[in-house]
């Protein structure tokens, strides 16, 4: 992988969370959880380089992709060649179908990178949630669109910074987050670094001599 590009991964897990995307990126810390083994198990089937044809359309699982504009660089796990001629990135997700801003950051970021490759539009993708076996079709608009290109420099701001960005204030994203240990957003509060400053303050104090 060329040093200058950020994985695919990068902009969902940024959407996701800025910090999570700062302790996997920056800190190269990765821990599973049962969330996340769900989603490897969900993948297994289009982890594979293939090229088949189904009811007339050419698909292309496990699909390299990259896109120098952006600095991106990672892989599609579906990529569908329909007879008219148009282009769709199919993305396999556990769980049953939401829509979920990152989810569809991530079918965007494809989107950019299959047209910059095949100098051909891709206006739309598919999210297929394996619990509920039904796909939600994206329209890669311009505000998703604006939003990739936004990331991908916000990503790079944090890597050039070094430094960890707060949790967020969202308890059910923080519970469903394999790196919840590692990032002990409760501790982390407003409340707690005043708490953890105070206290520092108070340690260290050199005390004026009489």
């Amino acid at each position: 992988m060329d040093d200058d590009l950020l994985p695919l991964s990068a902009l969902q897990h940024l959407s996701y969370c800025p910090r999570q995307f700062a302790l996997i990126h920056q800190e190269q810390q990765f821990t599973d959880n049962v969330f996340t083994l769900r989603g490897q198990r969900v993948h297994e089937r289009v982890d594979e380089l293939s090229i088949q044809t189904e009811a007339g359309v050419r698909v292309e699982t496990a699909v390299p992709l990259m896109s120098r504009r952006l600095g991106l660089i990672g892989k599609a796990d579906r990529v569908e060649y329909w007879p008219d001629g148009s282009i769709r990135p199919v993305e396999y997700k556990h769980g049953r179908r939401k829509r979920k801003v990152h989810d569809q950051v991530q079918l965007a970021a494809q989107a950019l990178c299959l047209e910059e490759m095949t100098g051909r539009p891709v206006p739309r993708g598919d999210l297929y949630y394996h619990s509920s076996r039904r796909r939600l079709t994206v329209d890669i608009d311009a505000t998703l669109r604006a939003e990739v290109e936004r990331l991908a420099i916000e990503a790079r701001a944090i890597l050039a910074s070094g430094r960890l960005p707060p949790p967020v204030t969202d308890s059910d994203r923080c519970r469903h987050c394999s790196l919840i240990e590692s990032c002990q957003p409760d501790w982390l509060d407003a409340g707690a670094r005043h708490r953890l400053d105070t206290l520092s303050r108070t340690l260290f104090q050199v005390e004026d001599e009489a």
